[in-house]
């Protein structure tokens, strides 16, 4: 029934390719049919800015920010083309599978928007992301839940900033949200009381510099929450990439 109702939707809402801007062909869920393929070839792969700036977990991306990667996630976040949530999602998906390893309880924690971005787009993009992801790891057997303990204070756009500009503008923005309870409840779940018998995984959709990434985790190990990595959609080509065996 998805199908079919994605094809309805090709049909009546015609668009051109989010990975390509191909015009007049047959799309499936927003891209068509060469950067499909394209993208069900991504294979997680770890990454690292150089030089990591301090305090950055191990990170996993699915691609790098280029190709029908990089036209489907800017498609999604700047033209308000929702319905690639789903795909971009399902990749999201297998790179925190890469991080956790199988038979984990998964605590996925998505990098907040601000509330003016989340106006802008219509929503916050990384919480959609990281929903979607969720599922995808529960319809493949994995205990996973979504949890948003951070919120994200009014900041200037990070676009033009270098480095330490990044690193200043993420300190000073990324909070703890109020609430020790819903900390317990966290905790609980992605059995941190017990090592070794749960795993929480950031998620991102661009590391460019790592100084969110690094924020972030500052951030839940200021709440006794232990991170075992981030996994995002791309990686600039500004990288360090080893190739990790991952599936």
């Amino acid at each position: 029934m998805s199908a079919l109702l994605a094809d309805l939707a090709d049909l009546v809402l015609p668009a051109a390719c989010a990975g390509c801007d191909a015009e007049r062909v047959r799309l499936r869920y927003g891209v068509c049919a060469g950067c499909a393929a394209l993208l069900e070839t991504l294979r997680p792969f770890r990454t690292a800015p150089v030089p990591p700036p301090p305090g950055l977990p191990r990170c996993v991306a699915v691609g790098t920010y280029e190709g029908p990667l990089r036209g489907a996630l800017l498609t999604y976040k700047e033209r308000g083309r929702h319905r690639l949530a789903r795909p971009l999602g399902v990749l999201l998906a297998s790179a925190v599978a890469a991080l956790a390893g199988p038979g984990r309880r998964v605590t996925v924690v998505p990098v907040p928007s601000t509330a003016a971005a989340a106006r802008e787009r219509h929503g916050d993009h990384m919480n959609r992301l990281a929903g979607h992801a969720v599922r995808r790891l529960r319809a493949a057997g994995w205990e996973a839940r979504l949890a948003r303990p951070l919120k994200a204070l009014p900041r200037a756009d990070s676009a033009g900033l270098d480095a330490p500009g990044r690193r200043a503008a993420a300190e000073s923005s990324l909070r703890i949200k109020p609430g020790h309870d819903a900390f317990l409840r966290l905790r609980r779940f992605a059995g941190q009381r017990a090592p070794g018998e749960g795993t929480l995984v950031v998620v991102d959709d661009i590391v460019t510099t790592g100084a969110t990434l690094a924020t972030v985790t500052r951030r839940l190990e200021e709440a006794n929450m232990q991170v075992a990595g981030a996994a995002v959609l791309a990686a600039t080509r500004l990288r360090r990439a080893t190739p990790t065996g991952f599936a």
